[in-house]
């Protein structure tokens, strides 16, 4: 039966890959894949569940409470119940993040910004995009700065291939940004929670070697990007909205607010990310409905939260859902952590293990092979171990489109094509992922 989960888990893959030729939308593939394998583990529970996967304490707790099939109340309520709840997490987080740019947008909060970009240069704006999502990668998160990031661009860029091109590097961008700070990757997130990292010291060692793998694969972007870009034409049906600049600088400023406080509520009161995106949600709603009173019927029947909400893709939440339901079933049968002790037993030391893993989790979820890892290993807190492993862990999934949140995200919000993605995007992402992680691996060895 694990083999029959793990057949369909590759053969849902493979229909994601191949979404345009088989003419399936990927989230019905995705859903597919993520209930058939959860269905399946738990009709053959007793035989997939690992022997000491359940914890003492639940078995005592089962047996008092009089529970026939302890191994399946284990799958559902601990494993299962667990797993839902950290799946819709990300989904609000992601609908939240989605709605405020979706409301920024409707009150042209972005041309501000977008009308301040004089050049037409496509090299020029490589550069200026991939850096900006970097830094606001790690100052935000790679999720959320990947929405913000994509949104924009589609203001910019109306040629989709030239403009699908700058989506890759925003995937790159966003995830190596992400890798260097505590609050940019959840991954990165998860080691300074178990006190495996530093709030400075990762910083300090992982700052270079996430640059490196940004850079790498920008030059090489750039190389094959000559020429100018040309500017979305603007649609003659358009209707002028009733739009003031002070509508504007409004709904950019308290956007921007919003999800730069989403990081600080965090840290203040330990919730969920999700708790402080609906917060500034909730905020920005509030004033959307006061400011609503100031704007002609017409416009607010198009600005508001209500029709910015129907504008959010949920073929993307979808996707998501169906996508970490099947990587979580893998993680119930105990897969992903046998393939991490595994690889510990075969690959020759530690550092290849982590890169190994970083490239592992461009196709499965990078969160429990680093959870994984954190297990395997009894080692101090800002061992060279953990910072290459924040590093590969963070990087990694962008050698593929759907390895990461971010490039998910990109994949449903652009509609961007698994094997597009792969022989164009991919070769320079492994590039300065592999690049990257040299030189944290130098730094390390020649200079701590």
């Amino acid at each position: 039966m694990l083999t029959l989960i793990l057949c369909i888990f590759v053969a849902g893959y493979l229909a994601i890959a191949f979404e345009h030729k088989l003419k399936i939308n990927k989230a019905a593939s995705a859903l597919f894949i993520g209930v058939a394998c959860w269905s399946i583990y738990t009709v053959e529970v007793n035989d997939l569940l690992p022997r000491d996967a359940i914890p003492d304490w639940f078995r005592q707790e089962a047996i008092a409470e009089q529970v026939e099939n302890v191994r399946l109340h284990y799958a559902i309520d601990a494993q299962h119940l667990i797993q839902t709840g950290e799946i819709a997490s990300i989904l609000f987080f992601l609908m939240g993040a989605m709605t405020i740019v979706e409301l920024v947008d409707s009150h042209e909060g972005f041309a501000l910004i977008t009308d301040r970009i004089r050049t037409r240069d496509k090299r020029t704006l490589l550069w200026t995009v991939g850096l900006l999502t970097f830094v606001l990668s790690a100052i935000l998160d790679n999720l959320t700065t990947t929405i913000v990031m994509v949104s924009l661009l589609r203001k910019l860029i109306g040629d989709r291939e030239d403009r699908l091109r700058f989506v890759g590097l925003v995937v790159i961008a966003a995830n190596a940004g992400g890798a260097w700070t505590v609050i940019g990757d959840v991954t990165t997130t998860m080691l300074w929670i178990k006190h495996k990292l530093g709030t400075v010291e990762v910083m300090r060692e992982l700052f270079v070697g996430s640059l490196v793998c940004l850079i790498v694969p920008l030059i090489g972007l750039m190389r094959s990007m000559p020429g100018k870009f040309q500017p979305p034409e603007v649609d003659e049906s358009h209707v002028d909205k009733d739009i003031r600049p002070w509508h504007q600088w409004l709904f950019l400023i308290l956007g921007v607010m919003g999800l730069i406080g989403v990081p600080i509520f965090k840290t203040i009161t330990h919730l969920p990310p999700y708790m402080g995106m609906m917060l500034s949600l909730s905020v920005l709603w509030v004033v959307s409905e006061l400011v609503g009173h100031t704007l002609d019927e017409q416009t607010r029947s198009s600005t508001g939260v209500l029709p910015a909400l129907r504008r959010v893709d949920m073929s993307s939440i979808l996707f998501f859902l169906g996508i970490l339901l099947a990587v979580g079933a893998l993680g119930a049968t105990g897969t992903l952590e046998s393939a991490a002790t595994w690889l510990d037993s075969v690959l020759p030391n530690r550092d290849v293990v982590a890169v190994v893993i970083g490239l592992v989790s461009s196709v499965v979820d990078n969160v429990p092979l680093v959870a994984a890892g954190i297990e395997m290993y009894d080692l101090p807190m800002n061992h060279p171990f953990w910072m290459l492993l924040a590093y590969c862990a963070g990087t990694g999934g962008s050698c593929l489109i759907i390895g990461s949140a971010a490039g998910v995200a990109a994949m449903g919000i652009e509609h961007v094509d698994f094997m597009w993605y792969l022989k164009r995007i991919a070769p320079w992402a492994v590039a300065g992922y592999l690049a990257g992680a040299a030189v944290v691996i130098a730094m390390q060895t020649f200079i701590s």
